[in-house]
């Protein structure tokens, strides 16, 4: 396992401070020029926020936003910005309904759907000449990102050069339990102010693929999957979909370069699935698991206060252009 090498601003203690910072505070310029619609083999469409015009010889990488991510995702711009810096390209996918669109299809997104990025990265790839791309995957994009890699096994080099994934909740299950205890329920109270909404319009859509009643009640992530996100997408009830869909199951194989960033102190992962993933990784020539004593969700916020500095970023475009 990597060796801490962050230090927390002092004026944001804590693990909730460091996760709330950049969705509540930060301000960051947008990278993209562009925003262009990308069809799906089903008929469906998903956005790409574009960042130059990906070529062969010129890096390029491919940003996987989080639950309920958008366009205005602050850390996806840092991490863009810093990719131009080098001379990349760059682009952040938008899953389905995270473009302020209500998709067409009888489904959305979830943290284990997979076949969107796939389609992507091999548009990608191939407009490049095959020449790899390199990925970042944030939160539930991290799961759905190392879950693909474990889906392309030996495959997965010649689409992905690397790899990063940012706090990651590898084990679905026991990251929703986690947060039904104490403050860390108005972060899912958070969610489901948006994702209710969404499902809610899906199920005019598609009436009866949804128990709606049960849906906007649920107070959890378990009660909200169990009615909304598992039968919409196939699932038999949320455990299922959490033991399917949850990248622990396919680490080990993983067989791009990865790094695995995380924070000790997450509010959204649980110690025992740190614990469970940093063994996995001990066992893999391909992840370099680190974890940082402190940094929250997707924060790592150091620095003063009119001059923030954010580890995450440099650290993964780092670890990406030392290919």
């Amino acid at each position: 396992m990597t060796a801490e090498s962050f230090e927390a601003a002092w004026w944001l203690p804590g693990p909730h401070l460091q996760t709330i910072w950049g969705k509540k505070a930060r301000r960051v310029a947008f990278t993209h020029d562009r925003l262009e619609r990308f069809a799906m083999p089903d008929g469906d469409s998903v956005s790409l926020a574009r960042m130059g015009r990906a070529a062969a010889g010129t890096p390029h990488l491919l940003v996987l936003h989080g639950l309920e991510g958008s366009v205005r995702a602050t850390y996806a711009h840092g991490l863009l910005a810093q990719a131009r810096r080098r001379g990349w390209t760059g682009d952040l996918l938008l899953f389905r309904t995270c473009d302020g669109e209500m998709n067409r299809a009888p489904r959305m997104y979830h943290s284990g759907e997979t076949t969107d990025l796939d389609a992507v990265a091999r548009h990608l790839v191939q407009s490049r000449s095959g020449e790899p791309i390199f990925v970042v995957g944030v939160s539930l994009g991290g799961n759905v990102l190392l879950k693909w890699l474990g889906e392309l096994g030996p495959a997965g080099p010649a689409l992905v050069r690397r790899a990063v994934a940012v706090s990651v909740p590898m084990d679905l299950a026991a990251g929703s339990r986690y947060l039904e205890r104490g403050i860390s329920r108005l972060y899912v109270r958070h969610f489901l102010a948006t994702l209710k909404p969404k499902a809610l319009a899906k199920a005019r859509q598609y009436p009866g693929m949804i128990r709606v009643d049960e849906m906007l009640a649920a107070r959890t992530f378990w009660e909200f999957d169990d009615a909304a996100t598992a039968p919409l997408h196939g699932f038999h009830d949320a455990a299922d979909y959490y033991a399917r869909s949850s990248s622990m199951s396919y680490l080990h194989r993983v067989a791009v370069p990865t790094l695995v960033l995380g924070a000790r102190d997450d509010p959204f992962v649980p110690p025992a699935s740190v614990a469970q993933a940093a063994k996995i990784a001990s066992e893999s020539r391909f992840i370099e698991m680190q974890m940082t004593q402190s940094g929250g969700h997707v924060g790592w916020v150091s620095g003063q206060p009119m001059k923030p500095q954010y580890y995450m970023e440099k650290r993964s475009i780092d670890f990406l252009a030392n290919a």
